[in-house]
């Protein structure tokens, strides 16, 4: 008896990610879930470096800055609440110094265009696709920093817009890494403070719009994390306490069904040999003194320098 219905998932027979891979990650909260999974595991990673950013003109703005090795100036800022905010980038990075705020985005910039150079791999993540623009201005923002909301409209980018956002994206890295994989997902996460048939709106016109730039001889990729949640995964146990966001074990299933498909796979065994070690790291003894515990740390040390020999960047 069946219990729940699987999507049927294609392996990758090409460009598939092992520990020779330079991974870049851009998009929503749940990019960082992805993330966090590849850098427990050691895999060379880049992730969302101005912040979570939840729509495509957010992601196409950043591209572009990095592309065109933008310097930010302090007419690129805004002060709100003591503190020195950009709206091409995540609150994470304000600050209430105006020259720090200033020399972090600027460092992002170059350091993401340095990295993107050699990456093999860009998994880009849509969480909304409504927005906000700033009236002053009219500017689409990456985020209102907690801005009066007064001073924004709010609105629904179209399926063709927000195919367009993602044409511009695929073409401006492609144009500096001709050859890299780019990999395109729709956050799981109900953005529910826009309503529940805004939400659905919001996330099929993603879907539309990547399905119309999705191409596999362009190595231009698609991976359902939002389909495996609704789907696979329809019950609310699977979500955490807010009703809102995937759990622990929703992630780690959608880590488990990417992994399926996009990890190399003569990388299993040494999976299993990097959680071995990060949980021995994380393990806490009884007796540090023990004669049991220095020969636990002695055998944790011997499995980091077989794994480090195999594979030089990686640091516990």
């Amino acid at each position: 008896m069946k219990f729940l219905t699987s999507i049927p998932l294609k392996k990758q027979t090409t460009n598939r990610i092992d520990y020779n891979a330079s991974i870049l990650l851009l998009g929503s909260c749940f990019s960082e879930n992805i993330g966090n999974k590849l850098n427990y595991f050691k895999f060379k990673q880049l992730q969302n470096p101005f912040g979570i950013l939840f729509h495509p003109k957010a992601i196409e703005q950043f591209v572009t800055d990095v592309i065109n090795k933008k310097t930010f100036t302090k007419e690129d800022l805004v002060y709100q609440n003591e503190r020195y905010h950009s709206f091409d980038a995540h609150s994470s990075l304000s600050e209430v110094d105006e020259s720090t705020i200033l020399n972090n985005l600027n460092s992002e910039i170059l350091a993401t265009q340095k990295y993107l150079e050699n990456t093999s791999h860009l998994i880009i993540t849509l969480g909304t696709a409504w927005v906000y623009r700033f009236k002053k201005t009219n500017k689409i923002v990456a985020n209102c920093h907690k801005i009066p909301q007064k001073k924004f409209l709010k609105e629904l980018l179209n399926i063709a817009e927000i195919t367009n956002s993602l044409e511009s994206i695929v073409s401006l890295i492609k144009s500096t890494n001709p050859n890299i994989t780019i990999l395109f997902t729709v956050s799981p996460v109900r953005h529910l403070k826009d309503g529940f048939t805004q939400n659905t709106q919001s996330k099929s016109h993603l879907i539309s719009a990547i399905h119309e730039v999705v191409n596999i001889r362009k190595n231009v990729h698609y991976f359902p994390s939002y389909e495996i949640m609704m789907d696979e995964l329809r019950d609310y146990r699977f979500y955490a306490e807010d009703m809102i966001h995937p759990n622990k074990t929703a992630i780690q299933y959608i880590w488990k069904r990417f992994t399926e498909v996009w990890l190399a796979e003569n990388m299993t065994s040494t999976l299993k040999e990097v959680d071995i070690i990060q949980k021995g790291i994380a393990h806490k003894p009884f007796n540090a003194t023990s004669k049991e515990h220095k020969e636990f740390l002695q055998n944790l040390s011997l499995k980091k320098k077989l794994i480090i020999t195999k594979y030089p960047h990686i640091k516990f």
